[in-house]
C-alpha cells in the first residue's frame, strides 16, 4: 500500500504534469493546438475577469456573479460526459491494480485535478464574481474562503460525474455519447441568443432576480451568495451559504469515494464470462424493409454508418439539430421567414458530400464490387436513397412546423417544392464532388479532415453548395416570377415542379458522377485511406 496521502498527492500531481508534457511532445501540431487553445482560453478569462471587475458596485453584480458560477458548475458537470478523452486522468480504473486506499486517492486526485487550464479559468471567473459583489473587509474575508470552495466544488463535481459514468464513457457506446456535443452546443447557442434577446426586450437582468434568489442557496453559487450577503451585513445568511457550499463539497467527495471504491473492487466486462447471445443476436433473417439486391445492401450499410460510426453520427446529429433550430428559433423570435425551412434540406444535403470518405480504408471492399459505370451508378444511387430515407420526411416536417409557427400555410406548397429542388441539387453535386474531390476522415480525435486535405474539403463542400444553388436557379426564377406578376394563387405549382425538378437533377447528377467514379477508383481509394 502506498504511504501517506501527501506522498500520493505529490505523485499524482507529477503524473498529471508528465501526461501533459508527454502529450505535447508527440507532435508539433499538438503543441501548437494546445498553446493556441490555452492562449484563447486565458484571453477569454482575462476579458471576463475585466468585465466582472468593472461590474463592481453595479446593482446587478450579484445576479451576474451567482448565475456565472452556476453555469461554471454546469459546465464542469457535463463536459466529462461529452469529452471523456480530454483528460486521461478522468479514468481511475487505470489505477485499479495499485494498492491504494480510497481517502488518499480522493485527496490526491482532487489536488491533481487543479492542474490545468480549466481550473485556472474557473478560478479567475470565480474570483472576479466574488470581487464584483464584495464590499468591505468582512466580504473580502468571506471571499477568501468562498472562491476556493467554489473551485473545489466544481472540480469535485466533474470527478464525481466522471467516476459514476466511467464504465459508460470508456465503452464504444459511451464514446458515441460525444456526438451529442454538437447537438447540445447548437441548441445551447440558440437558447443563449434567444434568452439575450428576451432579456433586452423585457427589462434586462432584473428579470433574472428570481433565478438568482434560488441559486443563492445552491452550491457552488451559494459561495458567491455568501460574499454578497456579507457585503450587506447579513452575516448569518453568509455563514449558512458558506456552510451549504462546504456541505455540498463534502457530499460530492463522499459520492466520489464510493464511486471509486465500487470501480476498484467490482468486476467489469473483462472479468465476467460473456453472456449468452441475446435474442436480438440470435435473430436472423428478419423481415427486410429495404429493397433486395445491391441497392438494399448499400442502403443498409449507409444507414449502419449513420447509427454506429461516431463521426458520421456526429455529422448527422448536428445537421438534424441545426436544420430544425435555425428556422424554428427565428420563427419564435418573430424575425424568421418561411423560406428558412429550406435550411433543413441544405444541412442534410451536405451529408451526400464525400460519400466515400466515411468508408476510409474499407473503401477497397466497395471498390472491388465496382467494375463499370453501371456498378458505380448503382452504388451512388443506393447511397442517395439511404440519405433520402431520412432527409425527405425530415425536410417536410421542418417545413410544416415552420409554416405553422408563422401561420403561413399558403406558402407551404412552394416552400416544400423549393426544399425538394434544393435537396435534389445537393444530391447531384454531392455525388459528383464525392468522386472528384474525395478526402479522408480520421477515425481518432475530433478532426474531420486528414492533414493536407483541407483544401479538398473546402472545394468539395462549398464548391458543391454553390453549384447546387446555381442548379436551383430555374425553380427560384419561377418563384420570383409568380410573386412579381401577382400570380400567387399559382404558387402551389412549385410543389410538383420543384419535386420533379429535384428528382431529375439528382438522377442526372448521379449518372454523370458514375463514370467518373468508376474511372477514378484508385485515386479515390488513395485519398480516403490517407491518415
Amino acid at each position: 500500500m502506498t504511504g501517506g496521502g501527501t506522498s500520493l498527492t505529490g505523485t499524482l500531481v507529477r503524473l498529471k504534469l508528465a501526461l501533459l508534457r508527454n502529450g505535447l511532445r508527440q507532435s508539433a501540431g499538438r503543441r501548437a493546438a494546445y498553446i493556441a487553445s490555452a492562449v484563447v482560453t486565458l484571453l477569454i478569462a482575462a476579458l471576463q475577469l475585466l468585465g466582472l471587475v468593472l461590474l463592481h458596485g453595479n446593482e446587478h453584480a450579484a445576479t451576474v456573479g451567482v448565475l456565472l458560477t452556476a453555469l461554471l458548475a454546469l459546465g464542469w458537470a457535463v463536459l466529462p460526459l461529452f469529452f471523456p478523452s480530454g483528460d486521461e486522468t478522468l479514468d481511475p480504473t487505470r489505477l485499479a491494480m495499485l494498492p491504494l486506499q480510497p481517502d488518499p486517492l480522493v485527496r490526491g486526485l482532487l489536488v491533481a485535478s487543479l492542474v490545468g487550464i480549466g481550473p485556472l479559468f474557473t478560478l479567475s471567473l470565480a474570483g472576479g464574481a466574488a470581487y464584483a459583489v464584495a464590499h468591505g473587509a468582512a466580504a473580502a474575508a468571506v471571499a477568501v474562503l468562498a472562491v476556493p470552495l467554489a473551485l473545489l466544488t466544481c472540480v469535485a463535481l466533474a470527478r464525481t460525474v466522471a467516476a459514476a459514468n466511467i464504465r459508460l464513457l470508456t465503452s464504444r457506446k459511451g464514446r458515441d455519447l460525444a456526438v451529442l456535443s454538437g447537438l447540445v452546443i447548437a441548441i445551447g447557442a440558440q437558447l443563449v441568443n434567444f434568452g439575450v434577446q428576451r432579456l433586452g426586450s423585457s427589462g434586462g437582468l432584473s428579470t433574472l432576480d428570481p433565478v438568482r434568489d434560488v441559486l443563492l442557496w445552491v452550491p457552488p453559487a451559494s459561495a458567491i451568495g455568501a460574499v454578497d450577503a456579507a457585503s450587506h451585513g447579513s452575516y448569518g445568511p453568509a455563514a449558512v451559504r458558506l456552510v451549504l457550499c462546504a456541505v455540498g463539497l463534502a457530499g460530492l467527495l463522499v459520492l466520489w469515494r464510493r464511486a471509486l471504491t465500487r470501480l476498484m473492487t467490482s468486476p467489469d466486462g473483462s472479468t465476467i464470462q460473456a453472456a449468452e447471445p441475446t435474442r436480438r443476436a440470435r435473430r436472423t433473417g428478419g423481415r427486410r424493409l429495404l429493397p433486395s439486391g445491391r441497392t438494399g445492401t448499400v442502403m443498409e450499410r449507409s444507414l449502419r454508418y449513420v447509427w454506429r460510426d461516431p463521426k458520421t453520427k456526429a455529422a448527422w446529429v448536428t445537421s438534424l439539430a441545426i436544420g430544425l433550430i435555425v428556422p424554428v428559433f427565428n420563427a419564435l423570435q418573430g424575425t424568421g421567414s418561411v423560406y428558412f425551412a429550406c435550411f433543413a434540406s441544405g444541412m442534410l444535403g451536405i451529408q451526400m458530400y464525400n460519400q466515400f470518405g466515411q468508408d476510409t480504408s474499407a473503401f477497397w471492399m466497395v471498390a472491388m464490387t465496382i467494375a463499370d459505370r453501371r456498378d458505380a451508378y448503382a452504388e451512388l444511387r443506393a447511397r442517395a436513397l439511404a440519405l433520402l430515407l431520412i432527409t425527405l420526411p425530415y425536410a417536410a416536417l421542418v417545413t410544416v412546423v415552420t409554416t405553422a409557427l408563422l401561420d403561413a400555410w399558403h406558402d407551404l406548397p412552394e416552400v416544400l417544392g423549393l426544399s425538394f429542388a434544393l435537396l435534389g441539387a445537393m444530391l447531384a453535386t454531392g455525388a459528383w464532388t464525392s468522386a472528384r474531390f474525395p478526402y479522408s476522415i480520421p477515425q481518432e480525435g475530433y478532426k474531420n479532415v486528414a492533414p493536407g486535405q483541407a483544401g479538398l474539403a473546402w472545394i468539395s463542400i462549398f464548391g458543391g453548395m454553390v453549384a447546387a444553388a446555381l442548379l436551383c436557379a430555374p425553380v427560384l426564377a419561377l418563384t420570383v416570377t409568380l410573386h412579381a406578376t401577382g400570380a400567387d394563387n399559382w404558387s402551389w405549382l412549385l410543389l410538383p415542379v420543384g419535386t420533379a425538378y429535384g428528382a431529375a437533377v439528382a438522377v442526372l447528377g448521379l449518372r454523370l458522377a458514375a463514370p467518373r467514379t468508376a474511372a477514378r477508383l484508385p485515386e479515390i481509394l488513395a485519398a480516403v485511406s490517407k491518415g
